[in-house]
């Protein structure tokens, strides 16, 4: 079985990465999407609707001028605009991190 020990480490909130993060999805943690405005199950799943998976591989695009919202994400061959808030409900692993 393969060491996920620095996998474990390096996963992070898409909703703080920085613009030019590349990387891939490893869990949807719905707790962590505070003031999201929506019910948890309603953004779990919407994010999946858009193909924000298990596995899908991530990049962050760009940022809004004022504060950092929202963002432009590329998941799969799409591009999509999120909250910050909503991106926090996304852990990705970073590319240096993946086996």
């Amino acid at each position: 079985m393969p060491d996920t020990s620095a996998l474990i480490l390096a996963t992070l909130a898409l909703g703080e990465a920085a613009v030019g993060f590349r990387g891939r999805i490893v869990a949807l943690d719905m707790s962590r999407a505070h003031g999201a405005g929506l019910p948890r199950s309603e953004l779990e799943r919407r994010l999946l609707e858009l193909g924000f998976v298990e596995g899908a591989d991530v990049e962050l695009l760009h940022q809004g001028l004022f504060g950092g919202d929202p963002i432009a994400v590329r998941v799969a061959d799409a591009t999509i605009a999120l909250r910050r808030r909503e991106a926090m409900a996304i852990m990705v692993a970073g590319e240096e991190a993946r086996p």
